[in-house]
């Protein structure tokens, strides 16, 4: 026989999982960092043949294309993370609420016999 508070407890817990999981791929941190320094929408990164001046503008176009592509991908980074530490942050609240449910209703009636009611001054 399970008991019903250990399975709201594992689904609470799957339920965390699953959030960090989803933020994970939607952020897909893994991916921005391995592509920290690829160029940022670049539709022509290939080799330019011409003149010097030709290659040295070529050469500061695909510069200041990484550049800003490892700015976007770094602002992308830190408010993936953010957003992971903020939904591990209310799962560990969540977890650790639910191991007060069942104490709630001896809490309830211990604070009634002190003679604390929610609603009066």
């Amino acid at each position: 026989m399970i008991w019903w508070y250990t399975l709201g407890w594992r689904q609470c817990l799957e339920q965390v999982k699953s959030r960090i999981e989803a933020t994970l791929d939607f952020f897909s941190i893994g991916l921005l960092l391995r592509t920290l320094f690829a160029p940022f929408r670049q539709i022509s990164a290939g080799q330019v043949r011409g003149s010097l001046s030709l290659q040295i503008h070529a050469f500061f176009d695909r510069l200041i294309s990484r550049i800003i592509g490892m700015a976007v991908r770094l602002l992308m980074i830190m408010i993936g993370s953010l957003t992971i530490v903020i939904n591990a942050t209310i799962g560990v609240v969540m977890i650790g609420a639910w191991a007060v449910v069942p104490l709630l209703p001896f809490i309830g009636l211990g604070l009634y016999l002190l003679g604390w009611m929610p609603w009066s001054n």
